[in-house]
């Protein structure tokens, strides 16, 4: 029996420890020799290449790629599952800049990471199967999830947020050995215990997208969420909005869920967001006709405009954004997935007192305070499909062209869905149909 066999079959701690770890292992990669296989003209604009359709199930290849060593501060987990995100899908079209370059930067401290492959992922649940000479906290056996954040702990600021440090990177999108593998590389302050009622793919599709949520609403350098606040939150039933629309729920706040079909208008009032906007209905969302009749959209459902706005979409709809927060509110923004360049009007943003704060990720605490409200059974699953990994191209492809909702996972040495659960009596009162409710949405066609 091998590591990973071993891993499956359940083996005991000292039997894992026992078992080699193997030369090399599967995941899904991009190769450096590709990086202009979709070059094209450039948008002067937004920089990003025109003109063709960068399909990631070209360049997002599945194989063998070699084990590297652990650093004393790394803990080796085999991957049980991972999830897609949407840096899975930049690093694959290789924009806006082709992460190998983070990989170079990173390789003239570490030169572990500068390789011709990049391993994906940004999230992944496992079991620890090797641990680091200064790692205390965890052993071999240990069922994990791992937060996206790779921080040098030796930095000072890195004590006060490790999002401020100035070597912060996204693991598995600005390192290698990223989750969409057999085997993941991570930092020990990478991890956190695996919610015991979640399946491995549940379990696997969270962190990074809840955790980012829960720093732009709840987290004191956020938005920091009242009780009776309105949010607006575009993509409500995306990666983000899907926890973001829980976290304003559980917090007394008022959400107002943006969406882009009656479907998934449907899947936002089962969640129990009462106020949704299609947002099919307007015709451009960068005229400002447009801004005004979505700010009376908002006042008409909830009768005032709304304190929060939770924005990741960027350049289609920032100025919409910075129109219809109320004066003294704020506009939270973790990301541009419509483009960076965004354009709005000044004088709604100064004239009436609003703020655009910008967030990024989230650090080892708040990745543990959400953890901690999804192992209460608190804050729930947004996963809508799972791929195996040797389909990694194709649930890529699948958040590419935004034919799902919610999280899309992918299922690594776990050979089916719905293993890994240990505690069944939470998951019973929590309920199946809460649990499972973006699994019963229709796919985007």
């Amino acid at each position: 029996m091998n590591l990973a066999q071993a891993v499956v079959a359940g083996a005991p701690p000292e039997e894992l420890a026992r078992l080699d770890v193997p030369p090399t292992y599967r995941a899904a990669y991009v190769h450096r020799d590709e990086v202009g296989m979709f070059k094209t003209d450039t948008d002067t604009d937004t920089g990003t290449d025109t003109g063709t359709d960068k399909d990631v199930r070209l360049s997002l290849h599945v194989g063998q790629v070699p084990m590297p060593e652990l650093a004393p501060d790394e803990v080796l987990v085999a991957v049980m599952a991972s999830a897609i995100n949407y840096n899975t899908v930049w690093s694959a079209m290789f924009e806006p800049i082709p992460t190998f370059a983070f990989l170079e930067r990173l390789g003239r401290t570490d030169p572990r990471h500068d390789l011709s492959t990049h391993v994906l992922g940004s999230d992944a649940a496992g079991v620890v199967v090797r641990t680091g000479a200064a790692v205390r906290r965890w052993k071999a056996g240990d069922r994990v999830v791992t937060g996206p954040a790779y921080v040098d702990g030796e930095d000072p600021i890195a004590q006060h947020d490790g999002m401020l440090a100035a070597d912060l990177r996204a693991w598995g999108f600005e390192t290698n050995f990223g989750g969409l593998a057999d085997f993941a590389v991570v930092k020990a302050t990478q991890l956190l215990a695996k919610p015991r009622h979640l399946s491995w793919e549940e379990a696997a599709c969270n962190l990074l997208c809840a955790a980012t949520a829960y720093r732009m609403l709840v987290g004191e350098r956020g938005a920091r969420m009242r009780q009776g606040d309105v949010v607006l939150l575009w993509g409500a039933t995306g990666g983000l909005g899907g926890y973001g629309v829980q976290l304003v729920k559980n917090g007394g706040g008022i959400p107002v869920g943006v969406v882009s079909s009656p479907e998934k208008g449907e899947l936002l009032r089962a969640m129990g967001c009462e106020h949704v906007i299609d947002r099919s209905g307007f015709e451009d969302l960068a005229d400002e006709k447009d801004w005004r009749r979505l700010g009376a959209e908002v006042r008409r459902l909830v009768g005032e405009d709304p304190g929060i706005v939770f924005e990741h979409t960027g350049r289609e709809t920032f100025g919409a954004s910075v129109y219809v927060a109320k004066r003294g509110g704020a506009v939270v923004t973790c990301g541009s997935s419509s483009g960076y360049d965004h354009a709005y009007d000044n004088r709604h943003l100064w004239m009436k007192l609003k703020r655009i704060i910008g967030s990024h990720g989230a650090n080892y605490q708040e990745c543990h305070e959400v953890n901690r409200l999804i192992s209460l059974g608190m804050v729930h699953p947004t996963l809508s499909r799972v791929y195996p990994l040797d389909q990694a191209g194709e649930a890529a492809r699948a958040v590419q062209t935004n034919r799902h909702v919610g999280k899309v996972g992918v299922l690594a040495l776990a050979p089916g869905e719905d293993l890994g659960v240990e505690d069944h009596a939470l998951r019973e009162r929590i309920g199946e149909e809460r649990l499972r409710l973006f699994r019963r949405a229709p796919a985007a066609p």
